[in-house]
């Protein structure tokens, strides 16, 4: 479903993302962890195609992003860190025009935007102004118009960032309630945050990113069955990769 071959993005002398690699299977819902500055972010750019790679390449449901990228960005729901909203508009006029931007049949449009709305319990503030709404419902907004066009992919940067334990109960049901099957098919997700609860609480499989390289890709049942915290287990990954860097460094300066 997400297919990711040798992705690197470097600007001039800085290195985001070095040689990254990985699939994530259909109905496979993903955690993607790392430090800020890990290269997350970059990753999750680069496979929804907002931003191009330096080198390397990717699928989305089997769309190239580089030689079909309309078709890939029609395979994949994508929410940002920051909800891509317009606070002055309301949420159902908000979400029919995403609709039309994602190239919804118009008359499938307003079953479609009912069906987010509905699934992201919106329902009942469909006519409010967005800019009026608690950041937990911009949030619902902001994964309302990324399934509205009901994509096979959803990749979602940081949806629990800024809330408080009660919205981020809701959203955490929510995404797991996405992620499961419907209609005999399941959405693959892939879930950034810096919430290791979360990620224990909805993923089946973990990634940790570190300084822009994969350090880490394994089932989360096989770690937990290690007998160490998936806390432990991130901080001794990205503290062996940080190690292997000084050790790398400190070779290098013996060599020369």
């Amino acid at each position: 479903m997400i297919e990711a071959n040798g992705l690197s993005k470097r600007y001039g002398a800085l290195v985001a993302v070095d040689d990254v690699s990985f699939s994530v299977q259909p109905g496979e819902v993903v955690g993607f962890l790392g430090p800020n500055g890990a290269g997350k972010t970059t990753t999750m750019r680069i496979l929804t195609g907002f931003l191009p790679p330096t080198d390397g390449s990717a699928a989305i449901d089997g769309h190239d992003i580089f030689s079909d990228p309309l078709a890939a960005r029609r395979a994949v729901g994508y929410l940002p860190e920051s909800p891509p909203v317009y606070p002055e508009m309301s949420v159902e006029s908000y979400l029919v025009y995403v609709a039309k931007l994602k190239d919804v049949p118009r008359g499938q449009r307003r079953a479609a935007v009912d069906r987010a709305l509905e699934r992201c319990g919106l329902t009942q503030v469909r006519r409010r102004v967005i800019g009026a709404l608690s950041k937990g419902y911009r949030q619902r907004v902001g994964l309302a118009q990324a399934i509205v066009h009901d994509p096979p992919v959803m990749i979602l940067d940081e949806p629990t960032v800024g809330l408080d334990p009660i919205q981020i109960r809701e959203i955490r049901a929510l995404i797991a309630e996405l992620a499961s099957a419907r209609e005999g098919k399941a959405r693959t997700v892939v879930l950034s945050t810096h919430i290791l609860t979360e990620v224990e609480a909805i993923c089946q499989r973990v990634i940790i990113m570190h300084r822009g390289r994969k350090a880490l890709d394994a089932p989360l049942a096989d770690l937990q069955r290690s007998g160490a915290s998936l806390e432990e287990i991130f901080a001794r990954t990205t503290a062996r990769e940080v190690g292997a860097g000084l050790e790398a460094g400190v070779d290098a300066g013996a060599a020369s």
